[in-house]
């Protein structure tokens, strides 16, 4: 426009009002037109997926599981989810650790190393399901073992000790005995019980006993209520507590327990064995599964050629030498695959 022309412009108060409404139109009609204009911008990633998928995109119980997940987890725990890959899982615990727990799912975009924050939330609600699904145990040891790792069990070794020895039976999952015997302690209950004595004596035991994917020990059943049985108690106990730290060596690193302890009280009770409260002799059973294993062809458990070879005659009802350890490992065995089976086909 020419100087004239702002002039008037200047001097008319009708004719500024008109020449402003027709630059804001001129102005608006420029804004649409480059609106239609498809031109890529630069976004940033992280900032358009927690405008698009955060807190908005999931229900007040699910943003809570996440945090929760975000918040309690170790670095281990965290790996465990699939997108967390390289150094992410440490990533988020270093944030946690510097700035306190996460009061929402956006405060992800400010870890360093976690890019795509939808995926991550995902994966994590998933991997919580997952384990929810997993969380159903074995109510009939102790420590509590998952369903799902129950699953997976090939072979186990059935151990039941007492004052003079220590008895174990190798059962795999098909129900086969595989080794069955038992090891005399030398030295217990002559004398002193020194610390080097219960170590070599539970060491020269274990190093006897098969590999298995976890061990089954029977639980002493010593009341605590009884003083003059408190030194008996506490044999059981050490040797109980050594067997659990020989047998499981690698638990500090991984935290998965592969020894675990069944009461006398549930073996009873499977086989129908118990007078009140107390479990009494399995000697005549086991003779039976023995002579089953022979005369039928669908035995209730199998043995190998050379194990009935050895112990077709050998447990009898009478005397002293009745075997009992022996034949109690045995019944803890088949207690642990049938229990476990009807757990598995029957979840509670």
């Amino acid at each position: 426009m020419s100087h004239r022309l702002f002039t008037t412009i200047g001097r008319s108060p009708f004719v500024r009002s008109c020449a402003i409404n027709l630059l804001e139109r001129r102005t608006v009609h420029c804004t649409r037109c480059l609106w239609k204009l498809d031109i890529p911008m630069e976004k940033n990633s992280a900032a358009e997926e927690i405008e698009e998928s955060m807190d908005q995109a999931y229900s007040a119980q699910q943003r809570d599981t996440i945090l929760h997940m975000l918040n309690t987890v170790s670095e281990r725990q965290l790996k465990r989810v699939k997108v967390l890959q390289g150094g992410m899982s440490a990533q988020i615990i270093q944030y946690r650790e510097a700035h306190g727990p996460f009061l929402d799912l956006d405060t992800l975009s400010k870890v360093a190393d976690v890019k795509h924050i939808k995926k991550l939330c995902d994966s994590m609600l998933s991997n919580t399901a997952s384990s929810r699904e997993r969380g159903q145990t074995a109510k009939f040891i102790k420590p509590d073992i998952s369903m799902h790792r129950l699953q997976t069990v090939e072979s186990i070794v059935s151990i039941v000790f007492g004052l003079k020895k220590i008895a174990w039976a190798h059962v795999d999952r098909n129900m086969t005995v595989k080794d069955w015997q038992q090891h005399e302690w030398l030295r217990f209950m002559k004398g002193k019980q020194q610390p080097e004595v219960y170590l070599e004596d539970v060491s020269s035991a274990v190093s006897k006993l098969p590999e298995a994917d976890i061990y089954i020990m029977e639980k002493p059943a010593i009341s605590f209520q009884s003083t003059t049985l408190f030194p008996v108690m506490l044999h059981l106990h050490t040797v109980e507590a050594m067997l659990y730290a020989m047998l499981n060596p690698c638990f500090t690193a991984d935290q998965d327990h592969r020894v675990f302890s069944m009461a006398r009280n549930i073996v009873g009770k499977h086989f129908d064995i118990m007078v009140g409260e107390s479990k009494t002799s399995g000697v005549n059973i086991v003779q039976r599964l023995v002579d089953e294993a022979v005369t039928r062809e669908q035995p209730r458990i199998y043995f190998t050629q050379d194990i009935i070879q050895q112990y077709k005659h050998k447990f009898q009802s009478r005397g002293q030498n009745r075997n009992e350890e022996m034949c109690d490992a045995l019944l803890q065995a088949v207690t642990f695959y049938e229990l476990a089976t009807s757990r598995i086909l029957h979840p509670e």
